[in-house]
């Protein structure tokens, strides 16, 4: 399963200082998550095109901010840092760079060419944060868990037709608190999410 580039790039360079959370620095960088591809022998056999519709995101997590969740279900964000765009559009960029890295398939794209392709991709975006756990603080937390869950549905164009419903939770541990890790973290679980996304949906087109 391919791993999304070992760091992120960082688009504006601004060190961080003082805490995660509790900074009133402005918003200064920006985090690019990627995916690499695997090598040819590895990739998942997808015949046809397929389109990646626009994910659905959990409310709280429709942003472009980087979430952290904390034991008690507060939903917080790590200041100084976002995502180069709303989740839903990162989360779909990723899926369309996933079957282009991890599957030998004949075209992927977003929405814009759905009335070309032959089957059709949906993503919910269930959980996509940082957990802390719960005898971390917000003074002074460990490192977080990553948890990624995504649930994909599977479809024909042609009659809309469901071929498959399946999904992928990941939960990674990042190495530290830094933001840095905290994001190569969610590189691992991205990954690896979106990963068996494209096996599974293998698996349902030649099944079908």
């Amino acid at each position: 399963m391919p791993g999304l580039t070992a760091a992120a790039a960082l688009l504006a360079l601004t060190g961080c200082t003082g805490s995660l959370f509790k900074s009133k620095e402005p918003l200064r960088s920006v985090y690019l998550l990627s995916i690499a591809p695997v090598p040819a022998a590895a990739a998942v056999d997808i015949s046809g095109d397929i389109t990646i519709l626009a994910p659905h995101v959990r409310p709280g997590l429709d942003t472009p901010r980087i979430a952290a969740l904390y034991s008690d279900r507060r939903l917080d964000h790590f200041d100084g840092a976002r995502w180069s765009g709303p989740l839903a559009e990162v989360v779909q960029d990723l899926a369309v760079q996933a079957f282009r890295a991890d599957a030998r398939v004949h075209s992927v794209h977003g929405d814009i060419s759905a009335f070309g392709s032959g089957y059709w991709l949906e993503i919910d975006v269930e959980d996509f944060q940082a957990e802390y756990a719960a005898a971390q603080s917000a003074a002074a937390p460990g490192p977080p868990t990553i948890h990624v869950r995504l649930v994909a549905r599977l479809g024909t164009s042609s009659d809309r037709r469901l071929l498959g419903q399946f999904q992928a939770d990941v939960r990674e541990p990042a190495v530290d608190n830094r933001l840095g890790a905290i994001v190569d973290a969610y590189n691992r679980a991205a990954a690896a999410a979106l990963g068996q996304i494209v096996a599974d949906t293998g698996q349902a087109l030649h099944a079908s």
